[in-house]
């Protein structure tokens, strides 16, 4: 049975759950996007030697940890494309507690060896102790320089990814150390993915709610600390850019010719070395499969270039 198919079935048997048909349908389309996070906890249990079949339960409870978190996320951010606003923020709310629950009731009843299965509950519930602090933060600050914007981008980011690849290997039989390791890969990963959004939503058109007066993603960041000639223009433009084609462009252009996408792909290749730094260190039951993690890093990396042709990647390569 396919992958997304296969969750959904398995999903529906969680006790509890398959009383509870809306979350079950809300599981069901969200499964049917085919999240590629998803995805994680396998490619960590393909690299500690096992096969997707007995991956189900981890890739399951990082599932309902992602529609769980997503769920609060949207509440917190007043998303327009929530959930909260179909079925109401009470409900929205207790979803998100009842799938957050499901993350760790699959992680009890799998069938791996105690001890591996308390180090994949405490990995899962230590993450969403950090989210929900970086989500408190990320409501509750503002965002003035760019420590304040990593200290954020750590605590509600980077937990789930980190999680995500470490349940994956627990449940695939490697030693707390290894997956440690693969813990801060995770970590790596979910920065440079918080990296690539920041930059696709910034240059997208129209404008995302990123440029929005209480938003500070990376490249809007860097472009309203650093001291370049165009600062106090690009200022100007931001309050216009949601409502204003031509401001959006022009603010975009800014964010160019500045350097602040070029300092986001830096911070992005600089990541992506680290991780192949960390992945050179692996010591795994097979060094064949090291290939597996490296492709994770590869994909967020590739797109990035692909899509942003215009910017002299040389000159960031030099940074390095």
């Amino acid at each position: 049975m396919e992958l997304y198919a296969r969750l959904i079935d398995e999903f529906s048997t969680i006790p509890h759950v398959k009383e509870w048909e809306e979350v079950r349908m809300l599981f069901q389309r969200v499964a049917s996007g085919r999240p590629g996070h998803w995805q994680l906890p396998l490619r960590a249990y393909e690299a500690a030697g096992g096969t997707m079949e007995r991956a189900i339960p981890a890739i399951l409870a990082v599932a309902c940890s992602h529609i769980g978190i997503v769920l609060v996320d949207d509440m917190l951010d007043a998303d327009p494309r929530g959930e909260h606003l179909k079925v109401g923020g009470p409900a929205a709310a207790n979803m998100a507690s009842a799938l957050q629950s499901a993350a760790l009731a699959v992680i009890a009843h799998c069938d791996v060896d105690a001890e591996a299965k308390l180090l994949a509950m405490e990995s899962v519930n230590e993450m969403f102790l950090a989210t929900t602090i970086g989500q408190y933060w990320d409501v509750n600050s503002i965002v003035a320089d760019e420590d304040a914007y990593w200290k954020i981008a750590k605590a509600k980011s980077s937990p789930f990814f980190g999680a995500s690849l470490q349940i994956g290997a627990l449940i695939g039989g490697t030693s707390l150390e290894l997956s440690l390791r693969f813990k801060e890969l995770g970590i790596l990963y979910g920065e440079m993915i918080q990296i690539h959004d920041d930059l696709g939503d910034t240059l997208a058109a129209p404008a995302k709610p990123d440029w929005g007066a209480d938003r500070s993603p990376l490249p809007i960041l860097f472009a309203r600390l650093v001291d370049h000639p165009q600062r106090a223009r690009f200022e100007e433009l931001r309050q216009k850019a949601e409502t204003s084609p031509q401001a959006l462009k022009e603010a975009q252009e800014i964010l160019i010719q500045c350097g602040a996408v070029s300092y986001c792909f830096y911070q992005l290749l600089n990541r992506h070395e680290m991780a192949k730094g960390i992945l050179d260190g692996l010591t795994l039951p097979d060094p064949a499969r090291q290939g597996i993690l490296e492709t994770i890093f590869e994909d967020v990396v590739r797109p990035v270039f692909q899509l942003f042709e215009e910017v002299d990647k040389t000159d960031i390569l030099e940074l390095l």
